[in-house]
């Protein structure tokens, strides 16, 4: 049996290798295409117009442009239909801007903002909006007023101003009645779930809704238990139903929109009671994730002006701690958030350092392999005795032939004499292996790399344009391979001098920040194996 575990060691890793360059390069040559809506959404989302306020179909749009946004309103109903990110180019085509909300066919992400009666019937059903726009300073404003009903007069208000991601949308309500107005306010937004454009293999983040509340804390709301909801007729997704503040929303890699229902320093939309949270799947295939708010009640001739701020845009560290507390958090680390948050932290601290994100990622590399050493010092010391006596090992292994038996007591005896233990390696490694997650997920999930430059690099958030960091990364596994112990048996030996080369392969599709990051990794544990391969070679003359 023990003749075989080579063979079958050898098919696997071959196996592994080949499957893994398979699916990148049909990943790359032939991208997932994004999901069509089916036929009955359109049907049923048309006939659901009161309950969302407009139809997702025809718009009369009003346009808007900022040195952040193209944004476009649709007059009829006041939902924010269309947010293109000028900063930002577009996933699969560097020469596009980014769209982040959308009316599509395709592909429908809107914003929506109305109010309830007291009877919980949508107040403005079929009355559209009559929009004027100004623009002063650095602040443009869309006014859309709608004719008086039922005595209220309603003016929504969009607010956008230059070098901002945050949308102010405000209520100016009138009450013209002789009688006290009690109004609700709904804030949501409203998607499918296909995946995000240009979403490939290794771009697995969360896509999905979102909820933060000082209660709850923050908390993803996936797509499936949202329809495993919708299909049993439960609500038992888990989330916080009620909040006196936080935000609520949608996420996707690199991006996210949300309702803030405190801002930053300011005080919560909720004051006059809890805010009611609603994130759920809806008849027409529509996923909602928004916010019921109960407003104050309005007497008779008085006015109420009503605001609530809607970020929408990338997800920066330093601009969405200037939002509301805690959204940062919606950068997903998935489960290494423990140890991704303080090394961003640090990635950050460093670019306001060097004003680079490239080098910020070349010094955090150096400033982990420093703290990492003493693990690492004792693994590759370890290796090294192993490499050191691996001469003496094969010796044993002749003298001995195929009695294993007395070869398993003389390997023992030569361990305990020269006082290495085999498995000396492999803890301090396992110690090192939460970290090193957690940078991945720094690098992968971090926005701010897109578009930044780093030498022939145009947007550390792509791949190599032309290659070289991968080249490097595939020469520096290899020259590892050489610098550790060999395999006792001469098959896994090739194979593990094969290998750096088959995996390789994945590092031609990872962003170029993650694969700077292993190759200075890789680099700094060469020279660390070198000089104690060295020192421990000295060390051991009988062996050699």
């Amino acid at each position: 049996m023990d003749e075989t575990k080579p063979s079958d060691f050898k098919r696997m890793l071959v196996f592994v290798a080949i499957a893994m360059a398979v699916m990148l390069t049909w990943e790359y040559f032939f991208p997932k295409p994004q999901p069509e809506q089916p036929a009955a959404q359109q049907q049923t989302a048309a006939a659901q117009a009161p309950a969302i306020g407009a139809d997702l179909g025809k718009t009369t749009p009003v346009a808007v442009q900022t040195d952040t946004f193209q944004a476009v309103i649709d007059e009829n109903s006041g939902d924010l239909r269309e947010l293109v990110l000028q900063r930002h180019n577009a996933t699969g085509d560097a020469e596009q801007p980014f769209t982040l909300l959308t009316n599509s066919e395709r592909h429908k992400y809107v914003a929506q903002s109305l109010l309830l009666d007291a009877d919980g019937q949508y107040l403005l059903k079929d009355v559209p909006f009559q929009a004027s726009q100004k623009t002063e300073g650095q602040t443009t404003e869309v006014r859309l007023s709608a004719p008086e009903t039922k005595g209220v007069q309603v003016d929504k208000i969009y607010t956008f101003r230059q070098g901002s991601y945050l949308i102010d949308v405000r209520f100016d309500i009138t009450n013209a009645s002789d009688k006290p107005l009690k109004l609700d306010s709904v804030y949501r937004l409203l998607r499918d779930n296909s995946e995000p454009e240009g979403a490939g293999f290794f771009d697995q983040t969360y896509t999905g809704p979102v909820v933060y509340t000082p209660e709850g804390k923050f908390q993803k709301v996936a797509f499936d238990d949202l329809d495993s909801d919708y299909e049993s007729r439960k609500d038992q997704a888990d989330y916080e139903r009620t909040a006196t503040s936080g935000w609520v929303g949608f996420t996707q890699h690199y991006f996210s929109s949300v309702w803030v229902l405190q801002p930053k320093d300011g005080q919560s939309i909720c004051q006059n009671g809890h805010c009611l949270l609603d994130v759920k799947r809806r008849s027409d295939n529509l996923y909602s994730a928004g916010v019921r708010v109960p407003l104050p009640e309005i007497a008779p001739g008085q006015k109420l002006s009503f605001p609530i701020g809607l970020y929408a845009g990338p997800q920066e560290y330093s601009g969405m701690i200037q939002v509301a507390d805690n959204l940062e958090l919606i950068k997903d680390y998935g489960k290494t958030h423990l140890f991704a948050s303080p090394l961003f932290w640090l990635l950050n601290w460093l670019h306001s350092l060097v004003g680079n994100w490239g080098w910020a990622i070349v010094l955090l590399t150096v400033i982990v392999k420093a703290a990492l050493l003493p693990l690492t010092n004792a693994s590759y010391r370890s290796m090294a005795k192993m490499r050191a006596v691996a001469p003496k090992l094969e010796m044993l292994k002749k003298q001995h032939g195929d009695d294993r038996m007395a070869l398993q007591q003389a390997m023992m005896k030569m361990y305990r004499d020269e006082k290495i233990n085999p498995l000396g390696g492999c803890l301090p490694m396992l110690l090192q292996i939460p970290v090193f997650i957690g940078l991945y997920w720094v690098l992968f999930a971090s926005v701010e790399l897109r578009q930044a430059s780093w030498g022939w690099i145009n947007d550390l958030a792509r791949p190599d344009p032309i290659f070289v960091l991968p080249v490097l990364m595939t020469v520096t596994m290899y020259v590892q391979t050489l610098l550790n112990p060999p395999p006792t048996d001469p098959m896994q030996a090739k194979m593990m001098k094969i290998m750096p080369l088959m995996f390789s392969v994945m590092f031609f599709f990872f962003p170029a920040g993650l694969v700077l990051y292993y190759v200075v990794n890789n680099l700094l544990t060469i020279a660390q194996q070198w000089f104690i391969n060295k020192r421990y070679s000295k060390k051991y003359p009988a062996a050699a």
